[in-house]
């Protein structure tokens, strides 16, 4: 990212922005990365590119999101609240392959 070093912020796509947050973030030497809504505001470009950018970290990642496609690309583990209540906990490809249970919570099939 030191490309950008020299350019307003406001002049950053979304994608930059969120490409130079993680990057911050990671110059800290996080143990745990947290995410809200990573893909949220991105276009198919930037959104490939924030999940290769994520698939190749080798840290500990807890990610909120409703971008069940993402999920099912980079996590191995899901847990799915509605209602601020736990109401699955298991292998990303179950939770994902279960569309009745994905539509009762507001979720689409990926």
């Amino acid at each position: 990212m030191t490309s950008y070093r020299d350019r307003l912020s406001h002049h950053l796509s979304v994608g930059e922005k969120k490409r130079i947050a993680i990057a911050t973030v990671l110059s800290m030497n996080p143990s745990i990365l947290i995410l809200d809504e990573p893909s949220a505001g991105l276009d198919p470009r930037a959104r490939r590119t924030l999940i290769n950018l994520l698939r190749d970290l080798p840290i500990t990642m807890l990610v909120s999101t409703h971008d069940m496609k993402l999920v099912g690309e980079l996590f191995p583990r899901t847990i799915v609240m509605d209602d601020g209540l736990i109401v699955a906990d298991g292998a990303t490809k179950q939770i994902l392959g279960d569309e009745k249970f994905l539509n009762e919570h507001g979720l689409e099939k990926p």
